[in-house]
């Protein structure tokens, strides 16, 4: 299964999409399929390295040699801001006549977008800068799938009512569309290959490659057919090594690669730590009555108690789609507070239910997303390399949106690029100083500079209504011209309280008409990982985590998770009477665990590529 996987990602990208791909009975000895490669890149790509595993020892198979492949710049991440990067890399290259310049772009999931989750309400600006004609009814390949906004609503919510309240300007979406981010990333993707860009989905980056100079010389993808024992099996194949001179991290939000960047190169030292959020998405089709083109509208209030900072959305798209979803700040002090509770009982609400009721959802999705801020934003370049998108942490909080600075980050990144590989030509260490300061020169860095102190404002003694009152003042009459910079108060795992100190929380039983049980939510992901494999998500020792966790957080992983992937079972023969257990296959990569476990010992790691949810229209 594991070879198959690795035929589908590596050899025939574009083609082997569907799941049936998976089932084929491929031989363990793998011939090379240059001819289904894109040609930019097939007589670039090295032949893979396929042997049997039984010819070798073990330690053998794993030390193997991997096979390389040198570009002039390696993007890590297919999202909007990799996508951006890629795209402006090219056209410059092109443009100078350069159509040898290698850019070459790697993203873990099995298709481009199969992993994008959003909102989403795009603002264009970014968009137009990249692709000026990218709606253009004379654009035979303009992105159709867009809903001009038509009418904002902002609500309070208490457990029966929909107070109407005034939205910030900066919630103000006049001129704004409302898109699957999913959609619009596979449509990016179609874009850069078409002037050059090599796309490889189905690549887990998966370590970091560093020159005799401590430099980032790139990355390298994961070992495929390894099995749960961490031995290699028949179907082993070793993992590629990609060589750039320069490697931009575009993994979005608490990137695996991007955390062992910012710890080598000490990228926080002159920033606040991040903090974050976690968004739940579904998508329903609706009764044609109960759809308004166009329509976006936000809550604050019920259900989330008012010491927890969160929203929810509802935009109606398409001909008759709605997007809904919760966000919840992941610095929320009670450990039985479960994000994925509080959104489907959210849904019972009259402000929901009478859009729902007669629907049906079609899909369902849940990311962290990064709310610090401005102040929170580390050190984005290194030698060899920068950070780009949401894996920096771009993020305009007030406005809920992040694709337009991501994208814009991209961008900035791309040119600072291009312009020192053309400056540089000798081979030495790139470095990308000129990103630093056209960013702070940027629309980014003044736009999250005005709202810096809106978010951590929620952490006031008057909690939701304290943070409400001085953000309203920030907005309408301050608007970021104050000399000081509100704190985040720490890690949000630091912000979790001990079951003994905190109230239980009764979430109703779903209907399995409005609200759903999680496994029924997560079969909507498509989420697929072969259970013989490691786990990738890293515990070093179950029994001891259950030891030390489950006495003074009484099951906090099993509630902050979206997916079912933890759970503590009942166990006679373990200590307090339980089981720590990981249903590793059930992750849709959302990486709230290796943000809010309070011990800090779950270690998100990338599982085999191809892998993960395969998301629709989010």
């Amino acid at each position: 299964m594991a070879a198959s996987r690795r035929v589908s990602s590596l050899l025939i990208r574009r083609v082997a999409t569907s799941p049936a791909h998976s089932l084929l009975s491929i031989p363990h000895q793998i011939p090379r399929l240059r001819s289904s490669l894109p040609t930019a890149a097939a007589s670039r790509l090295p032949a893979l390295r396929s042997f049997h595993v039984s010819s070798l020892r073990f330690n053998d198979a794993l030390h193997f040699e991997r096979e390389s492949d040198e570009v002039d710049v390696c993007i890590v991440g297919g999202g909007p801001a990799g996508l951006s990067a890629a795209i402006r890399l090219k056209q410059q290259a092109n443009a100078a006549g350069n159509e040898d310049f290698r850019v070459l772009l790697l993203e873990k999931a099995g298709d481009m977008g199969a992993h994008i989750l959003s909102g989403a309400v795009i603002e264009p600006s970014a968009l137009n800068e990249l692709l000026p004609d990218w709606n253009s009814p004379d654009n035979e390949n303009r992105f159709k799938n867009v809903t001009a906004v038509t009418s904002d609503r902002m609500r309070f919510l208490t457990k029966n009512k929909a107070i109407p309240m005034p939205g910030p300007p900066q919630m103000n979406n006049h001129g704004n569309y409302i898109v699957s981010l999913n959609e619009l990333t596979k449509w990016l993707a179609e874009r850069a290959e078409e002037i050059g860009v090599e796309v490889y989905p189905g690549f887990a980056a998966s370590e970091v490659l560093y020159a005799p100079d401590g430099s980032v010389k790139g990355v390298a993808t994961n070992d495929l057919g390894i099995g749960r024992d961490g031995k290699p099996k028949p179907s082993f194949e070793r993992g590629m090594e990609f060589h750039a001179r320069c490697t931009l991290f575009a993994e979005g939000c608490h990137g695996s690669l991007t955390k062992k960047v910012i710890k080598k190169f000490d990228l926080r030292k002159n920033s606040q730590p991040q903090t974050y959020g976690i968004g739940l998405k579904e998508v329903w089709e609706v009764k044609p009555e109960n759809f308004v083109k166009g329509q976006v509208s936000h809550t604050l209030g019920w259900p989330l108690p008012t010491n927890t900072y969160g929203g929810s959305w509802m935009y109606h798209f398409g001909e008759n789609k709605v997007s809904l979803g919760l966000v919840v700040g992941l610095d929320y002090p009670n450990p039985y507070l479960s994000p994925y509770g509080e959104f489907q009982r959210m849904k019972h609400h009259p402000f929901f239910a009478s859009v729902l009721e007669g629907g049906r959802c079609i899909s369902y999705g849940a990311r962290a997303l990064n709310e610090g801020g401005f102040q929170s934003i580390p050190q984005v370049t290194f030698p060899g390399g920068a950070l780009i998108g949401d894996t920096a942490g771009f993020l305009n909080v007030p406005k809920i949106k992040g694709t337009h600075t991501a994208m814009k980050s991209g961008m900035l990144a791309a040119e600072a690029c291009f312009d020192a590989l053309e400056t540089n030509k000798t081979g030495g260490t790139v470095m990308l100083y000129n990103y630093e300061d056209a960013l702070r020169k940027s629309s980014i860095w003044k736009e999250l500079k005005q709202v810096r102190n809106m978010r951590p404002s929620f952490h006031s003694p008057l909690k939701i209504f304290g943070g409400i009152l001085y953000s309203g003042l920030e907005a309408y009459v301050l608007k970021g011209r104050v000399p000081w910079t509100l704190k985040h108060p720490g890690p949000d795992y630091a912000a979790t309280k001990t079951a003994d100190k905190s109230t239980p929380i009764t979430y109703p039983k779903p209907d399995g008409v409005l609200s759903f049980d999680i496994l029924t939510s997560v079969s909507r992901t498509g989420t697929n990982h072969e259970e013989d494999q490691p786990v990738h998500l890293q515990v070093a020792d179950w029994d001891k985590h259950a030891e030390k966790e489950w006495p003074l957080f009484k099951g906090v992983e099993n509630r902050f998770c979206p997916a079912g992937v933890y759970e503590y079972v009942e166990d006679a023969t373990k200590k307090d009477g339980v089981r720590f257990q990981i249903n590793a296959q059930n992750c849709i990569h959302c990486k709230t665990c290796d943000i809010k476990a309070p011990s800090q010992d779950i270690n998100w790691t990338t599982p085999q590529g191809g892998e993960g949810p395969k998301y629709y229209m989010t």
